[in-house]
């Protein structure tokens, strides 16, 4: 899809200047980032002072640039932190737009009120952000598209469902079938399925009563298939297994999961080690490696479409070609 991203040279459009900058939340996607754009990595430092407050320094001149700062926010709180600082210090430093390009938006699943007293974290953050500086934000998946609407700036929500269609595809699984593992997986699961020209099938999860194990039933017909798992974020892993060991009973061939954000809490590598997922796919907009042990898992990087997206907005052209959904001909994904 987007593999050769290697763009223009310099990447000067009418006079203007891009320029990339990170924090510590993920440096080597930023550094890819910056290599398929054709960019160096802009020049800071950005640590910490004896009492653990952040401490940035900009090495660089930045007057008049368009500066994209790459920094997912988890694990939240200094990563967070970290990318207010670096908005602020680029808005003083006279940078002409700032964008925050958070891979992972953390506090997203705090989008609403599940009862009295509750926060709106989501949107805490995103007050956060604009009062900092930000001009625009470029994310990918938004746990809740809804809070798109809870910034008055300009908001880029990215697909990784294509980086995973085409990975699926490539495999050439024997009759896959795409499988929601909750009720509210089901839009994310139908479009995989559609551009994968296959079947969907839905795991229902109840709890008969207060206190017993959930139970879970399988909607859609995946005896003899392969089944494919897709879920937005593997926190705990719990769901993930459930849904792969209902799948298997159902008479499922074999089951593969994916995700695009890998948040892994403690204990999700035994939970998951125990499922029979046969390969577990997620994207790099959360670093992986030296925190997440699972000898199933496969890695997919979404430096080419961040870099797409920013060329685009840099360039001025249009951000949602980029993950426009043709679905095969003739075929609509349904519940089989």
């Amino acid at each position: 899809m987007l593999e050769n991203a290697s763009l223009v040279p310099r990447l000067d459009h009418h006079h203007k200047r891009l320029r990339i900058f990170t924090g510590n939340a993920n440096p080597q996607l930023a550094r890819d980032v910056a290599a398929c754009l054709g960019v160096d990595l802009g020049a800071a430092h950005i640590g910490r002072f004896r009492d653990g407050e952040v401490n940035v320094r900009i090495l660089e001149s930045v007057r008049g640039a368009h500066v994209f700062i790459i920094q997912p926010t988890f694990p939240p709180a200094d990563n967070l932190m970290e990318l207010l600082v670096m908005v602020d210090a680029m808005r003083r430093a006279s940078a002409a737009e700032v964008a925050a390009v958070i891979p992972y938006y953390g506090y997203a699943r705090q989008d609403r009120k599940m009862q009295a007293r509750d926060p709106i974290s989501a949107k805490l953050v995103a007050n956060l952000l604009v009062a900092a500086g930000a001009d625009r934000v470029l994310t990918i998946d938004l746990h809740a598209g809804q809070i798109q609407g809870f910034f008055d700036i300009p908001v880029d929500n990215l697909k990784a469902l294509p980086i995973l269609a085409d990975y699926f595809a490539s495999l050439h699984l024997p009759s896959p079938v795409v499988v929601a593992p909750d009720v509210g997986g089901v839009v994310r699961a139908r479009e995989l399925a559609e551009r994968l020209g296959c079947g969907l099938a839905i795991c229902d999860k109840r709890r008969p009563e207060p206190n017993v194990a959930e139970v879970m039933h399988v909607i859609g017909d995946v005896e003899g298939h392969t089944a494919i798992l897709v879920d937005d974020i593997i926190d705990t892993g719990g769901t993930l297994a459930q849904a792969a060991a209902a799948l298997m009973e159902e008479g499922a061939q074999a089951v593969y999961a994916c995700s695009t954000h890998g948040v892994f809490s403690p204990g999700a590598a035994e939970r998951l080690a125990r499922a029979p997922i046969v390969e577990l796919v997620v994207t790099d907009t959360i670093p992986v490696a030296g925190r997440f042990a699972f000898d199933r898992l496969r890695v997919l990087s979404v430096a080419p479409l961040l870099a797409e997206a920013i060329r685009s907005i840099f360039t001025e052209e249009s951000v949602s070609r980029l993950f426009a959904n043709p679905a095969p001909a003739g075929e609509r994904a349904e519940v089989r």
